[in-house]
């Protein structure tokens, strides 16, 4: 950053430090938000075009107007430009939102899980729309500061786990909440990542490559702790790094989760716990086993919820002679069990009892279907932030399974059980794991 951007975000910082914004007080919101009508195209401007983000700009801007394109890779930017040439062109989201300001009504966040929550907390403060990448944010707090501050503002809001938007995932949860497994006493979810898709388990390298000539290494580290560049934490690897990602858990988690997440609360956890091999103070684990308990709730029993990654699967007597796959998820009941998966399965989830859709066809619809085509997500979002029905991952249903998936990485990391207090917002029987609960921004980098 040049001295005088620099100078000028610093003292926005210093701002902000005592506002509500950081201490979670109300305060006024800056409304910038238009009434639209149906037809009217939304000005989006998007935070991230490369990866993830090219497939939300250009799933937006299908039927949208992109009215801004930022990312810290000038390549990608470029890229970008070529498609959406009408679109003016930034490295620095906070500059994008200063000189765009009234020209935007919705906003695409797609960048590391790290940098998720300042672009999507401003945005919502400004009244624009947002539509952000999963895991909805880095820590426990920014998930429970960001799904408070959206339903203040009033905001339409949507997570990327775009699987929830798939006819079967929603008929899927339509079975369970229509008692088809009975009471749910155990959820099993299970990922083969990190596996074959980054590392983990590592060590920071001791060299320093240079910086390649098309980033802007000091805006992509953003709120993270001060590091030199190298490419063991670069494009997509930056997911298994504590500063940077939330690891298997995070990435996965909040897909597979999209049936259990439709059809039951699973907000408010007492207690985690976790075995892990590999992990340390830098990176996620090799594989994990990851145990919530979900106390009794009305209309709810008590369950317990299993994450298992790096290829570890749930036992096998759960579902006898199936096959569960490399990505799945197991919901067991009084009265049935269901196995399912982030996109469910053709034609729908598998009953242990053998029963079909065709036997269930009393259940009642409750979710609007859609042709499963990826972008029916965008989509519902879009119809939403023009004055439609809630999207259905709206950040007050992606919050609460964020923040609850979040502290499994925390029981990971702290190596024993911990006892939560979810009012406080607190570990209660290891002090020091609070610290991965909020943690701290880089100073001049607004969080």
């Amino acid at each position: 950053m040049n001295s005088p951007s620099r100078r000028r975000f610093l003292h926005q910082s210093a701002l902000l430090a005592g506002s509500a914004f950081l201490t979670g007080c109300n305060s006024p919101y800056v409304s910038r938000r238009r009434v639209l009508g149906a037809n009217e195209r939304l000005r989006i401007a998007a935070v991230g075009v490369g990866g993830k983000g090219w497939t939300d700009v250009t799933q937006a801007g299908a039927t949208e107007t992109v009215v801004g394109l930022c990312d810290v890779d000038a390549g990608r930017l470029a890229q970008a430009g070529k498609t959406f040439p009408g679109a003016q062109r930034f490295v620095d989201w906070r500059e994008m939102f200063d000189r765009l300001g009234n020209q935007i009504d919705a906003v695409t966040v797609s960048t590391p899980d790290h940098t998720h929550f300042p672009p999507s907390m401003r945005a919502v403060r400004q009244g624009w729309h947002v539509y952000c990448q999963k895991p909805l944010t880095h820590t426990v707090w920014e998930a429970r500061e960001l799904t408070r501050a959206a339903k203040v503002a009033g905001v339409a809001t949507q997570m990327g786990n775009q699987g929830m938007s798939r006819a079967a995932v929603r008929r899927d949860a339509e079975w369970v909440r229509g008692g088809v497994l009975g009471s749910v006493k155990e959820i099993h979810c299970w990922t083969d990542r990190p596996g074959p898709w980054w590392p983990q388990g590592l060590r920071r390298p001791a060299d320093r490559p240079p910086v390649p000539k098309e980033l802007s290494w000091d805006l992509w580290l953003g709120t993270a702790p001060e590091r030199p560049y190298h490419p063991a934490w670069g494009h997509f690897k930056w997911r298994g790094w504590w500063d940077f990602g939330t690891g298997a858990v995070g990435d996965m988690g909040c897909h597979l989760l999209n049936v259990p997440s439709l059809s039951m609360d699973l907000s408010g956890p007492s207690a985690v716990e976790a075995t892990a091999e590999g992990a340390n103070d830098e990176t996620g684990p090799l594989r994990s086993h990851v145990i919530w308990d979900l106390p009794a709730r009305r209309g709810q029993a008590a369950l317990r919820f299993h994450w298992y990654d790096g290829g570890a699967l749930p036992p096998a007597h759960l579902f006898p002679g199936q096959a569960y796959g490399g990505n799945g998820v197991l919901m067991v009941g009084s009265a049935d069990t269901l196995l399912t998966s982030y996109e469910s399965l053709p034609g729908g989830g598998k009953l242990r009892s053998g029963r079909t859709a065709a036997d269930l066809k009393s259940i009642p619809e409750m979710f609007e279907k859609y042709p499963d085509t990826e972008g029916a997500h965008y989509q519902e979002w879009i119809r939403s932030c023009k004055g439609g029905p809630r999207a259905l991952s709206a950040f007050d249903l992606a919050g609460p399974v964020t923040e609850t998936l979040l502290l499994g990485n925390l029981a990971i990391r702290a190596g024993q059980r911990l006892e939560w207090d979810a009012m406080a917002m607190k570990v209660r029987n290891l002090p020091s794991a609070n610290a991965w609960v909020k943690t701290a921004y880089r100073p001049g980098f607004v969080g």
